[in-house]
């Protein structure tokens, strides 16, 4: 780095800040993001936001973090290293007690109530991609996989007994009724609170 707090990137130069920027912006993001949107949302030139990218992504691997900086899917994104898989699964599924999300809370209710289900199905029901949160809860030992439906060939899960275990019930049956939580003037709802 130089005096006037620029990085030496080939013969283009590029402030700490805009590392600092494009830092924080990849932490965030939840799908690989490319070089045009990142220059466009910070104002700086391609040539300068490519070097850039490339000069982190080096730096971390030879600074050995735990977290690897990829160009994939036309964009760049924040990964933990390979290396590191251990640890993390460890740490999400037996380390510290975590609370969970809202959103994690709503998915895995999908799964107890309408379970076998596909992560397709689940994402329906709840309106967004449950993707991530799908796995976070395989991780957490809460669902599981359940075999393939036999129309689709998608993937089916379920919860787990560790699941059953986690909310103090001996099996699904002991389940809440939802009737009483959904408002009283739905029609055409299933007992699960979809339309039929």
């Amino acid at each position: 780095m130089s005096a006037d707090g620029t990085t030496d990137v080939g013969d283009l130069s590029a402030p700490a800040t805009l590392r600092r920027d494009l830092e924080a912006v990849l932490m965030v993001v939840d799908q690989p993001v490319s070089e045009y949107e990142l220059a466009r949302a910070l104002d700086v030139s391609l040539d300068v936001v490519t070097r850039t990218l490339e000069d982190l992504s080096r730096e971390y691997t030879e600074q050995g973090r735990g977290f690897d900086l990829r160009a994939v899917a036309e964009g760049w994104r924040v990964y933990t290293r390979p290396e590191c898989a251990d640890v993390v699964e460890h740490f999400l599924k037996e380390g510290q007690e975590v609370r969970l999300t809202q959103a994690a809370l709503e998915t895995m209710a999908v799964v107890a109530y309408r379970q076998p289900v596909s992560r397709g199905r689940v994402s329906a029901v709840r309106g967004v991609n449950c993707d991530g949160v799908m796995r976070t809860l395989v991780l957490r030992g809460l669902i599981e996989e359940a075999g393939h439906d036999s129309e689709s060939g998608a993937l089916l899960y379920r919860t787990t007994s560790y699941f059953l275990e986690r909310l103090g019930l001996r099996g699904l049956d002991e389940l809440p009724d939802l009737a009483p939580f959904l408002p009283d003037d739905i029609e055409g709802l299933d007992d699960t609170g979809e339309h039929t």
